[in-house]
């Protein structure tokens, strides 16, 4: 049992080193450990930055004082479940702290590794400025039979060989997550701006090829 649940560990790793720029404010609590949720400001190498929220335990937070302005490296999982909004279910997502980092030196400060499944169909399309996107969902196995979804985004050569995976496919993915705002257009005259959170993909591959290139 406890191999396979680090296996699932395994399937989701985390890394980002960021500004802490909002109070942390309680969540929930699990077996009397209180959950706090707050947003970490992460640099891209260009000149943009991404606002991603991470969720941290209490008992993490009394040995390093999550405060706004302090720079921090966090390790875990990204996360997502069902919330209720205007009556309707959302999928949020977060980043799970189980580690805090304490050397920051020569860390890329945004990078993801999955392991899962696609569960939706791809959607390939093309930009107006004929720039090749692919949208794809996918499944990552946690313990306690549960499993995270998480959108992921495929850009030019990487996109066009997403497109071809079916359903049901065990791929790999390495890349970052960012954030980006959107209009939703919620009548005639209310358009209101929000913001979608999902993994920009610098490689993809079939996890079957990845054991062949080992075995």
């Amino acid at each position: 049992m406890i191999g396979m649940t680090e296996n699932l560990m395994n399937n989701n790793c985390v890394t980002l080193i960021g500004k802490v720029i909002k109070d942390p404010i309680f969540s929930h609590e699990v077996y009397g450990e209180g959950f706090f949720e707050t947003m970490l400001q992460v640099n891209r190498l260009s000149e943009q930055v991404d606002i991603i929220p991470i969720t941290i335990s209490e008992r993490l937070m009394r040995c390093y004082p999550i405060e706004v302005g302090a720079e921090i490296g966090v390790a875990g999982q990204f996360r997502s479940y069902n919330k209720m909004v205007d009556g309707k279910s959302k999928l949020m997502l977060t980043v799970f702290v189980r580690e805090i980092l304490e050397d920051l030196t020569d860390q890329n400060p945004n990078m993801i590794e999955l392991i899962g499944y696609i569960c939706k169909d791809p959607i390939f399309r093309t930009t107006p400025f004929k720039r090749e996107i692919c949208d794809i969902l996918v499944a990552v196995n946690r313990a306690y039979n549960k499993s995270d979804y998480i959108p992921c985004i495929a850009w030019g050569r990487n996109a066009r060989y997403a497109s071809t995976l079916p359903v049901g496919s065990k791929i790999i993915i390495n890349g970052r997550i960012q954030s980006r705002e959107y209009q939703k257009v919620l009548s005639e005259d209310v358009v209101e701006t929000r913001v979608a959170y999902e993994i920009s993909i610098n490689r993809i591959q079939l996890a079957d090829d990845c054991a062949e290139n080992y075995s």
